[in-house]
């Protein structure tokens, strides 16, 4: 999203495939929106057109509901985070890790928290999920269900504000030689 780069702190906030348009006002909101679309047509950025949501009041962004109200984890996730069960072997463990591994930027001590369930992804070692491992399970769920994964960047709040959360889709031409 690099070819996004000018917009960035001024008319749009981007997690990887995800990006959301915002403006003060409603004129310049609509502003925003048109020089952004501009650009996606420009590097053949396509948008699928069931993901825009546009002048939403709020929604969900990655896993956590936006509104005026500001930002609260999506009830529907704490849930299934909650109901996770203990991984009972190496697949498991390493999904639950691929899953709580989105929110390692947001955490502190996010890799030192994991290591020792990481380490029982070592190759040949034995998967003995201790109550040491199952403590360090139960924190990082409670990491997920509980800490703002989104943040308002420093300065802006989301209040008083329109937004486009839009899912992208880099697509490239192929051309036939």
């Amino acid at each position: 999203m690099e070819k996004f780069s000018e917009y960035l702190e001024d008319s749009v906030e981007i997690f990887i495939d995800d990006f959301s348009i915002y403006g003060q006002t409603y004129e310049i909101c609509l502003q925003n929106l048109e020089k952004i679309l501009k650009k996606c047509e420009e590097t053949k950025l396509v948008l699928k057109k069931e993901k825009c949501h546009f002048m939403v009041k709020e929604g969900i962004v990655l896993g956590h509901k936006v509104s005026r109200n500001g930002l609260e984890v999506d009830k529907a996730k704490i849930e299934a985070i909650e109901k996770l069960p203990t991984p009972a072997n190496v697949k498991a463990l390493k999904s639950f890790l691929e899953h709580a591994g989105f929110s390692k930027r947001f955490v502190n001590d996010f890799f030192k928290i994991a290591r020792p369930l990481n380490a029982l992804l070592e190759a040949n070692r034995p998967f003995d999920f201790d109550s040491h491992c199952f403590t360090i399970f139960e924190t990082l769920k409670d990491v997920l269900t509980t800490v703002p994964i989104l943040i308002a960047p420093v300065g802006r709040s989301h209040s008083n504000r329109c937004a486009m959360p839009t899912d992208t889709r880099w697509v490239q031409s192929l051309h036939k030689k």
